[in-house]
């Protein structure tokens, strides 16, 4: 999952060089001898007592070459220079410790009561669930532990497809088991397969969304998973640029097909943009946009049957600040999202430290709290709602305890 992982000032210009005629040590007044060498002048002048003119007093070594003036410039300089690295920072700062401020009070009140599970959430599930390495044993743990809950989709990695679109048989050999098995022991659950790839809109390799026959492809690996017996398809390519044209083309064309099988597409999604326009910032400072704007979250939200947020990976370094970040990033998705389509928000089920994931700060207790708020404030009787958690093979005990007591209830 993307994964879900952002100026300068120029110095100012040197001053104009003054007038040498104007330079201590320098023109005509510089030839005349003056200073403690210097030997009176002698002659009838001065025998008559007349004291000699005295002389400019003698310019030190420091002003014949410029000196004590080239430190003054650069003592300027410095200070502009300060002033203005100092403006540079406090343009980033504000906003960004405001939006922080924001989050933390957005984090704050009591959610409504009511706003626990609908019976609608999913978790995504590793490869080892189709690829053999999963045994009858495993899946008889995992119906007990899921039984009670609230989750009715299992979004099993499939993939991942090639480049080109497709998308090989040999990668999913348990896929006929792990079907029947859940069916059996968990009635009213549904098995997705989960079809991802990077795509090649930040780096030369990758799949290419542009190329028709690539999208032809994606859709007859959709075919494909459906004749197996997979009750979805359920895709993540990543990283998606807002406004990408050729995905919602592709998201009509996969439809199609799942709605003649009855089947479900459900898609990942990235978040929506914190401020409005913020992916076009992120993406010129930092090269990667990240964000969707909500028009774009509500352009996919219309053509899938399930759009679930990856609502982690968000730099936020503490936990009150997340539990924020997903109460807003919650109300910015209920306003895109149709009423006719399932809407889920993820939950970090897994635990890395790095700059876009602080363990300690994005915790499932955290984003739960975050869900039921934003779910509060913006449509506390939404039906088509719930979490899905990310992943199954990285959860430990706490992370199931905190979603059940949370959530469950």
């Amino acid at each position: 999952m993307e994964d879900t992982e952002p100026g300068k000032a120029h110095a100012p210009a040197e001053p104009g060089k003054a007038d040498p005629a104007a330079q201590p040590g320098t023109g005509p007044a510089a030839e005349r001898k003056t200073g403690p060498a210097a030997e009176p002048e002698t002659g009838p002048a001065a025998a008559d007592g007349d004291q000699p003119e005295p002389g400019p007093p003698a310019p030190d070594d420091e002003s014949r070459t410029g000196g004590a003036g080239g430190a003054t410039k650069k003592k300027k300089r410095l200070r502009r220079t300060r002033r203005i690295a100092l403006t540079v920072l406090l343009v980033l700062l504000v906003p960004l410790l405001t939006a922080e401020a924001a989050l933390r009070v957005t984090y704050m009140g009591d959610p409504a009561d009511g706003t626990y599970t609908r019976n609608r959430d999913a978790i995504w599930l590793g490869h080892a669930w189709v690829d053999g390495r999963k045994t009858d044993a495993d899946l008889a743990a995992f119906a007990r532990r899921v039984r009670t809950t609230g989750i009715r989709d299992l979004y099993v990695h499939t993939g991942p497809m090639e480049h080109d679109g497709t998308l090989p048989k040999s990668l999913y050999p348990g896929a006929h088991w792990l079907i029947d098995a859940v069916h059996r022991q968990l009635p009213g659950v549904r098995v997705q397969a989960y079809l991802g790839d990077v795509l090649a809109t930040e780096s030369p390799d990758g799949m290419r969304l542009e190329r028709a026959a690539t999208r032809a492809a994606v859709v007859d690996s959709a075919r494909q998973v459906l004749d197996v017996g997979y009750d979805g398809v359920h895709l993540d390519l990543e990283p998606l640029h807002s406004g990408d044209r050729n995905y919602l083309s592709l998201l009509d064309d996969v439809r199609a097909v799942t709605r003649a099988r009855d089947a479900q597409l459900s898609v990942a999604a990235h978040q929506i943009d914190p401020l409005p326009g913020f992916h076009s910032f992120w993406g010129t400072v930092a090269g990667h946009p990240k964000w969707w704007s909500q028009a774009f979250f509500g352009q996919v939200a219309r053509r899938v049957d399930q759009v679930a947020v990856m609502s982690y990976d968000t730099m936020q370094p503490l936990e009150s600040l997340y539990g924020g970040y997903v109460a807003q990033q919650t109300a910015l998705a209920l306003e895109a999202t149709p009423p006719t389509t399932h809407l889920l928000m993820g939950l970090p089920f897994y635990h890395e430290n790095r700059f876009g994931h602080w363990n300690h700060a994005e915790t499932v207790a955290a984003a739960v709290r975050g869900v039921r708020l934003g779910l509060s404030r913006t449509d506390a009787d939404r039906e088509r709602f719930g979490v899905a958690a990310y992943i199954d093979f990285a959860a430990t005990e706490e992370d199931w305890t905190s979603y059940r007591d949370g959530w469950v209830r």
